[in-house]
């Protein structure tokens, strides 16, 4: 059996090697060819391009490399047609490995993407394009699944990896002792983003929140996890520290798992707040313009993954001009005053952890492997 595997960034190359390991476990001839990292080519990957070669952020920096992703996009359609691979998997990296599996599809191979764009969320059109590209998308959550099988598109739930990775039996003390925290504190994980534009937008009035706060619990400890060096550098510019914040490097699974709730900026770290089964407040802000754009493009009742999840309003969600101090402080109070209150919460997101906790690279490569044993497809229904 020969597997071409595209992945384009490291997050792709972890989730590869891993699927790998399970292929190989049910198939006892199997090789693979494509782009991958050193995790991937550890596990017998023969990579054709370094796993970089992907990694392009931005539309500016996208335009500049086209050519040159057009010519690579090219070169592995023709590998993967001369080595005659018996099906092409695309690991996320959507915009580039989804042209390349329709090509290929159309070519009579048969293809997986693995890890959903969020084309249930914006440019819900592309749903055509992914119908014209796949036999199977591979999802890590069950609304995703939902929402292809409404569009008709082959697809399987297998779970989210990030599942397996957090215990469903969180430790606070443990946490705590490793952060040197008192255990009986009230405890608050601020996480402002991972992004330079995020720290900037979010972290005055994260601060401003926490002087609030402050005034109705007065002895509340709060520790930031800086996601980078850089992150740190320009937390420590808006005077974190002088306002009685710890900052600490890295740990955020530590840093939530000790905390009593946490504060953040939309994004994965909703889902790992979610994992560590802490209640939370959502807060998105961005540049007027763009928020101008977003809302127009955005098609959900929701930004952050737990509620999506759950499709309904678990966490509290400030988005743009409804990110006031007044407002995260209201939000967070219950959370940390109503031991009640966070206990309903922690029962729902350990439910929900154990939703998605369903061994997701074993269920890929079953899925894979089971698309692999069908009878060939219409081949009419490769065309475009």
């Amino acid at each position: 059996m020969r597997v071409f595997l595209v992945a384009g960034e490291l997050s792709g190359d972890i989730l590869g090697a891993t699927l790998m390991r399970e292929l190989k476990r049910r198939h006892g001839d199997i090789s693979f060819r494509g782009i991958g990292g050193p995790r991937m080519i550890e596990e017998g990957l023969d990579s054709l391009y370094p796993l970089e070669t992907l990694s392009i952020m931005g539309l500016v920096e996208v335009l500049k490399h086209l050519p040159r992703l057009v010519g690579v996009r090219r070169h592995l359609r023709r590998e993967a047609l001369d080595w005659r691979a018996d099906i092409m998997i695309g690991i996320d990296a959507p915009d580039f490995n989804l042209g390349l599996e329709a090509q290929l599809r159309a070519r009579g191979m048969t293809t997986a993407h693995y890890v959903s764009p969020s084309v249930w969320a914006w440019r819900q059109g592309r749903v055509k394009k992914i119908r014209r590209a796949v036999d199977m998308m591979l999802t890590f959550l069950p609304f995703e699944a939902e929402f292809y099988e409404r569009h008709d598109v082959p697809v399987q739930f297998v779970g989210h990896p990030l599942a397996e990775e957090l215990p469903l039996d969180d430790d606070r003390h443990q946490a705590r002792q490793a952060l040197g925290l008192d255990e009986h504190a009230r405890v608050l994980a601020v996480l402002p983003g991972s992004r330079g534009s995020e720290i900037g937008f979010m972290t005055p009035v994260f601060l401003k929140a926490i002087r609030l706060l402050r005034q109705r619990l007065p002895e509340l400890e709060v520790v930031i996890p800086a996601a980078t060096p850089a992150r740190r550098d320009e937390l420590l510019a808006h005077g974190v520290v002088e306002q009685g914040v710890r900052v600490v490097d890295g740990r955020a699974w530590e840093v939530m798992t000790a905390s009593d709730a946490v504060l953040l900026t939309s994004g994965t770290s909703a889902l790992e707040a979610m994992l560590c089964h802490r209640p939370m407040v959502v807060a998105y802000r961005m540049a007027p313009v763009t928020w101008q754009i977003a809302r127009r493009m955005v098609k959900t009742h929701w930004i952050s993954l737990p509620n999506l999840i759950a499709q309904e309003r678990l966490v509290p969600e400030l988005i743009q001009d409804d990110v006031t101090d007044e407002a995260i402080a209201a939000a967070l109070t219950p959370m940390l005053d109503n031991d009640a209150h966070a206990r309903a919460l922690t029962e729902r997101f350990i439910d929900m952890h154990r939703t998605l906790q369903r061994g997701a690279s074993a269920r890929a490569a079953g899925a894979i492997m089971e698309l692999m044993a069908r009878p060939n497809r219409d081949s009419s229904a490769t065309d475009s």
